[in-house]
């Protein structure tokens, strides 16, 4: 079943539980939140990769209006709530001056698979250890969701988009596997390749072969 969606296209993906503070400053996505403000009403966020509209998206919750100017604009803060596919895009929807569609809810498979979550932790951990990111990796609850972890993992847009096209947790799962067993050789290889430059032109302490 089919419902209408205010839409905020956008060049980015959000992901169920995400929190996304927006500086909202067009006339038409100010008459959204406006909307959201008096009729309690939620928007879409589907990604705009490519010069168009993604099919999938996520509902955004309006959270708070944390500034208004004099001008209008606003600073909001806003909550991902779940994942939709558009079925019919409207440029405008009806009355209004933003976009709308009718959609269609997508269930939320969250269930992982405990042996591929004990690996994508590991290589998360050693990851943030190279980035210099420790303090990340430590504030990380026991039992997170790819999608808690997807904006740290130097994905790109169309990377994530993939993570959002994924319908269960186990395949998002096996996406960021395959991603962190590609990145992280290269960026343990140029770790090594920074101390062998600082050590370059130092007095060096070796320990020669015996032979």
């Amino acid at each position: 079943m089919t419902r209408l969606l205010a839409l905020f296209p956008l060049n980015l993906v959000a992901f169920p539980g995400e929190k996304l503070n927006l500086h909202i400053f067009e006339p038409r996505y100010r008459q959204l939140i406006h909307d959201c403000i008096e009729g309690g009403i939620t928007f879409g966020i589907p990604p705009y990769i490519n010069n168009a509209v993604s099919k999938l998206g996520t509902e955004m919750r309006l959270l708070s209006v944390e500034k208004t100017y004099e001008n209008g604009e606003m600073d909001i803060r806003t909550k991902a709530v779940g994942i939709f596919r558009i079925e019919e895009l409207f440029r405008e929807a009806p009355g209004k001056l933003y976009a709308g569609a009718q959609v269609t809810d997508l269930p939320d498979d969250s269930v992982g698979d405990p042996r591929q979550h004990t690996q994508i932790r590991e290589q998360v951990q050693q990851l943030y250890d190279v980035l210099g990111l420790r303090r990340l990796f430590t504030e990380l609850p026991p039992d997170f969701r790819v999608y808690d972890i997807a904006h740290n993992l130097g994905l790109s847009t169309e990377q994530e988009y993939q993570l959002l096209e994924a319908t269960t947790e186990t395949a998002r799962q096996r996406q960021v596997l395959g991603h962190l067993e590609h990145i992280l050789p290269v960026l343990l290889e140029t770790e090594r390749l920074k101390d062998r430059v600082r050590l370059n032109g130092h007095f060096k302490n070796l320990t020669p072969p015996n032979f």
